[in-house]
């Protein structure tokens, strides 16, 4: 059991430190005497958990796509929850609105988990292929969750779910190849900056209110104080 857990906690120790030297150095850079050093194991420790360099990448990429997935689910609430979001979202349907909020947390991960960051980065790193990863799952996720907002008329007429799940999967992408790559450091206010522009043309209106009988439409509204 005592060897069990201390083979875990090395496991752990070299998936941390392969995230953070993937993160600084990118994958071709990257070498197993770096990771095994970072994490305080020696390299005969380091093959036998992971053989190669690819695997060790692919197990980031899934401890990664974990992280993002816990992320999502912890954000994610039942319909009609009151919004809580980036100012400016306040009359986004509960789909829409989930989708702000789990970005802002997307961004904040990027900027202080490393797992996270070079999960990411590995997907999009030219030096390697990978179809999996945590940027696959999230493409996955928000065009779901944008057919799910169509189909509850929370998108603006007209607007597409997969070309919007294309541009915020594309913009998202990017702000986490910035993190990766070049040590961009993220901000919330970015995100919010971002849907400050997109969201006026993606979501539907908010439905009117009803008149009160013998008040026109137009006048229907609060009681002047």
């Amino acid at each position: 059991m005592v060897k069990q857990v201390r083979a875990a906690r090395t496991r752990q120790a070299l998936v941390r430190a392969a995230a953070e030297v993937f993160a600084d150095d990118g994958y071709a850079l990257a070498s197993l005497p770096a990771i095994s050093r970072r994490a305080g194991v020696s390299t005969g420790a380091l093959h036998f958990h992971f053989p190669s360099k690819d695997l060790l990448a692919r197990e980031v990429e899934a401890a990664a796509t974990v992280s993002l997935q816990r992320l999502a689910a912890r954000r994610d609430a039942p319909p009609g929850r009151a919004a809580g979001g980036p100012a400016g979202t306040g009359g986004a349907g509960a789909g829409l609105q989930l989708l702000v909020d789990v970005s802002r947390e997307l961004v904040l991960g990027l900027s202080s988990d490393p797992v996270l960051r070079a999960g990411f980065g590995l997907g999009g790193d030219p030096s390697r292929k990978s179809g999996e990863g945590p940027g696959r799952w999230w493409s996955e996720w928000v065009h779901a969750l944008l057919r799910e907002a169509h189909g509850a008329g929370e998108l603006a007429e007209g607007v597409s779910p997969e070309a919007a799940a294309v541009a915020v999967v594309a913009a998202t992408l990017g702000l986490a190849g910035l993190a990766s790559r070049h040590r961009f450091h993220l901000s919330p206010h970015l995100v919010e900056q971002f849907w400050a522009l997109l969201l006026p043309g993606l979501a539907a209106p908010p439905p009117r209110r009803p008149a009160r009988p013998g008040i026109p439409a137009a006048e229907t509204g609060p009681a002047p104080r």
